[in-house]
């Protein structure tokens, strides 16, 4: 697809590339890649950058790699990298087979490093971590050189030897770039190169080396090494730039991708940080990398997020260089929207209390036939059973209540939806005092109707109580109650903001019979309740378990006024 037949909106970087097919450089290729850290799951601010890169190429006629660079044995795993590659086929995009490792790279990253040394433009430097800050300087003060920068290029060469034989301890040594320990740009401070590693086995490499490259020198080789063209990347990264062409410029290498930098994602209500989210999986506070409340793609999809609400989330956002945070209500329309138009409706009772329809034959069941859409005729019916015992919730009655309750009242009549109009007509409750039946009569006449002259204003939802499918139904809200957690106040941490609320298990709960059917994964509209999906990990053999995606509308706008 050539760039005018892009329908997309425009953004600075489809400029950029519009640009270049047009001036045929890289002779009208685009090739991008998606370059995760296989050191923690996925989040909602990768979907971002996934959905750029594999749209851009899609769009392009170009590629996209997948390509984990994993040049930190200490934090990755292979459990990360199958997370990863699930996560993006998720998200409708296919790598086809180009599927790469930075590690893959590793020896000619070394022999890229040894030519470095051979132009004099690296260093093996003795300095441990506490003297190099202090040689590095700040932001008000250059850096100084290390004592060690004028070695022969014949001592680096044999001390870089001895680093990869694992002659030296972890720390001893690092091998560093040789730029300008005075630049105003901190990483082009003699940033170091390779650094030990001793007593650590890769998750690809295993055993065989004692040294590994460092992110920034690895990143941009592996970028040449692809022939990527554009190297779309977050703006924590434009300082890091004048790095990345410099490591580029002084190797032998015959391509030489342009960065080009976007804003990240930031998300109210939530954090991106892989580091705090690391956090809150090993010291409990959420249930695993896939919790319904984390911001992961796999806690999403559990949760009951369409891929398609993510590409649709990522659309609306649109890709800039100002960094700003996205309210999460923009997340939450999305998938609202999708699974408003897609999810079938059915009947839940979240807090059942049970209605006694006196004047029902007792041995009597209806089947009654219900539109699994309103507005989907193409989506058919189900059906639902009708019998003397049914559950309401027990919101929807009050012994008295203003004109304004549409809902059950004591002595007054109300809807059943798809079914009859009933009227409350005595009420039994406990010692306690808490009302456990509801005993009411039905009115024959009024199946999909009202009688000419009577208004029943309400309309509420219910189950059969004997053909009800017993059900654990987990309520999910937001993970954090400060839209910014992370910068709420000083003194504070993000820990100090976890919403109590954000999680209830509901183990009483009563569905429609048609719900046994359900998959893991499937989504419906529970009416009046909100947008559920069968859990991933519930077990068929028990009772089944459901979490709410969403509500059916935004619950904290007034709070966020009030913040």
């Amino acid at each position: 697809m050539s760039s005018e037949e892009i329908t997309k909106p425009k953004n600075f970087i489809r400029h950029i590339i519009d640009a270049d097919i047009k001036s045929n450089k890289h002779n009208g290729v685009v090739a991008t890649r998606f370059p995760p850290e296989p050191n923690g799951y996925l989040h909602i601010g990768h979907a971002k950058s996934i959905c750029l890169n594999f749209g851009i190429a899609q769009d392009y006629n170009g590629t996209c790699n997948l390509r984990f660079d994993d040049t930190n044995p200490a934090k990755e795993d292979t459990e990360y990298v199958e997370a990863i590659k699930t996560d993006v086929k998720w998200l409708g995009f296919d790598w086809q087979d180009r599927l790469y490792f930075s590690s893959s790279y590793f020896e000619k990253l070394y022999g890229y490093a040894v030519e470095l040394i051979n132009a004099g433009k690296a260093y093996v430097c003795d300095l441990n971590a506490e003297q190099t800050r202090e040689y590095r300087g700040s932001l008000t003060r250059p850096g100084k050189n290390s004592p060690n920068r004028d070695r022969s290029i014949e001592e680096n060469i044999e001390l870089f030897q001895k680093m990869r034989a694992g002659e030296f301890d972890n720390g001893a040594c690092t091998l560093r770039a040789k730029i300008d320990m005075a630049s105003g740009n901190i990483n082009l401070r003699d940033p170091a190169i390779y650094r030990i590693r001793k007593g650590l086995s890769h998750h690809q490499t295993g055993d065989s080396w004692a040294i590994y490259p460092m992110y920034d020198f690895t990143h941009c080789i592996s970028d040449a090494i692809e022939g990527i063209t554009h190297s779309l990347c977050t703006l924590e990264f434009e300082d890091h730039r004048p790095l990345y062409d410099w490591y580029l410029d002084n190797i032998s290498i015959g391509c030489h991708p342009q960065q080009i930098e976007f804003s990240r994602l930031n998300l109210e209500y939530t954090i991106t940080s892989k580091r705090k989210l690391t956090e809150l999986v090993t010291n409990g506070y959420v249930e695993g990398w896939d919790d319904p409340r984390m911001p992961t793609l796999a806690g999403l999809r559990r949760r009951g997020f369409t891929p398609a609400s993510i590409r649709d989330f990522c659309d609306r956002i649109g890709v800039t260089k100002v960094d700003n945070t996205i309210e999460m209500g923009v997340l939450e329309n999305a998938i609202r929207e999708d699974l408003n138009e897609n999810a079938p409706r059915r009947m839940a009772v979240l807090d059942p209390v049970k209605v006694i329809l006196e004047n029902y034959d007792a041995d009597k069941v209806e089947e009654l036939q219900a539109p699994n859409h309103p507005q989907q005729e193409e989506m058919g019916k189900r059906t639902i059973y009708f019998s003397k015992e049914l559950y309401i919730d027990r919101a929807d009655f009050k012994e008295e209540a203003n004109r304004k309750y549409k809902r059950l009242v004591l002595g007054a009549e109300v809807r059943l939806r798809n079914a009859y109009v009933i009227k409350a007509e005595k009420v039994v409750k406990n010692e306690q005092g808490d009302i456990i039946e509801l005993h009411c009569s039905y009115d024959p006449q009024t199946l999909g109707k009202n009688p000419e002259g009577r208004k029943v204003k309400g309309v509420i939802h219910w189950v059969s109580a004997s053909h009800a499918l017993k059900a654990e139904v987990r309520l999910y809200d937001r993970l954090f109650s400060h839209p910014t957690p992370d910068t709420a106040g000083e003194g504070t941490s993000y820990t100090d903001f976890i919403n109590p609320e954000s999680f209830k298990r509901l183990e009483t709960a009563y569905v429609e019979a048609s719900l046994s059917d359900a998959k893991a994964g499937d989504s419906f509209q529970f009416e009046r309740e909100g947008y559920f999906c069968r859990d991933l990990g519930s077990n068929t053999g028990k009772n089944p378990v459901f979490n709410r995606t969403v509500t059916l509308r935004d619950t904290w706008a007034k709070i966020e006024q009030k913040i």
